[in-house]
């Protein structure tokens, strides 16, 4: 339970199907003629970009961590009461455990009501703010997150990048070429244009 909304955060940014460019392979290919001589394939330009590493609290986008470090601590009143659900069921659980044998059958029956009741408390509330942490994650870093793929778009355009590919949701690769990884350079830039002393929840360019 106290690592519920943490786990949870992990998980919000979505950066790779929004992004202005196609996915493609990280490699580059350049203009060639077609068989003749009579016209040629467009070239293209691709980049790979982290979209992991926006969340890293010290290489990352400052105010993306901005805005996540202020969602934990808006629920960490609610973790906290989680936690403390949880520790109270594993005591009763504890004490019923070593008194089996020598406490009066009523006394045991009375934990073991107590106890169950815990439990149902336990999952409604946890529920229950599942359930308002991915609204309110969706409030406070969708805005963000907006942001950040429009100005990638912005970035990519500028320096003739024709796709960006988020190799942090690939499974596998065979072949990755450094030169090509723009992670980096664009959250330094991002960092640069957009500080984290901003507003996180409305960010603007």
């Amino acid at each position: 339970a106290a690592t519920l909304f943490v786990a949870a955060i992990a998980t919000v940014p979505a950066f790779a199907q929004r992004s202005g460019a196609a996915p493609a392979t990280p490699t580059t290919t350049p203009a060639a003629t077609a068989q003749g001589g009579s016209s040629t394939v467009p070239s293209s330009k691709i980049a790979f970009v982290n979209t992991q590493a926006f969340a890293d609290e010290k290489a990352g986008i400052t105010r993306f961590v901005a805005a996540l470090k202020n969602l934990d601590r808006e629920f960490k009143p609610r973790r906290d009461e989680l936690t403390t659900l949880a520790t109270r069921i594993q005591t009763l659980a504890k004490e019923i455990e070593q008194t089996r044998s020598v406490a009066d059958p009523k006394t045991l029956q009375i934990k073991q009501d107590e106890g169950e009741k815990l439990q149902r408390e336990l999952k409604f509330k946890k529920e229950e703010a599942e359930a308002a942490f991915q609204k309110r994650s969706e409030e406070v870093l969708g805005a963000i997150t907006n942001d950040i793929l429009k100005a990638l778009d912005g970035y990519a355009k500028q320096r003739g990048i024709t796709s960006v590919l988020d190799w942090s949701k690939m499974e596998a690769m065979l072949m990755l070429d450094p030169s090509a990884d723009i992670t980096a350079a664009f959250i330094a830039d991002y960092n640069s244009k957009n500080p984290a002393t901003a507003s996180t929840a409305a960010p603007g360019r």
